[in-house]
């Protein structure tokens, strides 16, 4: 969560107050009055199939650096869910995918994200290793690294997908899930 002890508008001090109208606690300017909103985050990224293996790529940074992940990160400006699954893809796994449906979404409200999982297939079954990434490989089910999977999405997706294609039928998960992470990124992350 980021926090506004400076004004974007007029540069001056913030301070914590519920503000006329509102029930949150917020900061506001002491000059201006100018609201600093907090909101949370969406992270995108896609479930890569290919034939019927999946694509994990191994994170080479913080935080979970050495787990194994989806190809996901933040939603950037100016770009819809699905152009951000197609670019992290891309930065992450150097693959070309084609998106299919919203296959998975997250709440984490202990940490102000929301999580926006997509099915998509893998284009030519080509794909490499970005900048973030160690190394990226497509796992069969008994293959995949149960012990060493990053994040809590990251392993319910994969559950969710195998129970599904067992059914014959995927289906859109919407779930609250709570983070797996280090306590020190959490520790970051929300402050006591």
């Amino acid at each position: 969560m980021s926090y506004f002890n400076f004004c974007g508008s007029c540069g001056q001090k913030t301070s914590w107050r519920i503000p006329t109208g509102d029930h949150n606690l917020r900061q506001v300017c002491s000059a201006c009055n100018q609201i600093h909103y907090t909101n949370p985050k969406i992270v995108c990224g896609a479930l890569v199939t290919w034939d019927d293996k999946v694509l994990l790529c191994r994170r080479a940074i913080e935080p979970r650096y050495g787990y194994w992940t989806l190809p996901a990160g933040y939603m950037e400006l100016g770009e819809t869910m699905e152009q951000g699954a197609i670019r992290e893809t891309w930065e992450e796994a150097e693959a070309k995918i084609e998106i299919g449906n919203l296959f998975c979404m997250y709440n984490f409200p202990q940490i102000g994200h929301v999580y926006v999982l997509f099915k998509a297939q893998l284009i030519n079954g080509f794909f490499g290793n970005g900048p973030e990434t160690i190394e990226s490989r497509l796992f069969s089910e008994s293959e995949i690294p149960w012990s060493e999977l990053a994040f809590s999405s990251v392993s319910q997706t994969l559950k969710h997908y195998f129970h599904d294609r067992k059914k014959g039928k995927l289906e859109f998960h919407l779930e609250n899930l709570n983070p797996q992470m280090s306590q020190a990124y959490l520790a970051k992350a929300i402050p006591a």
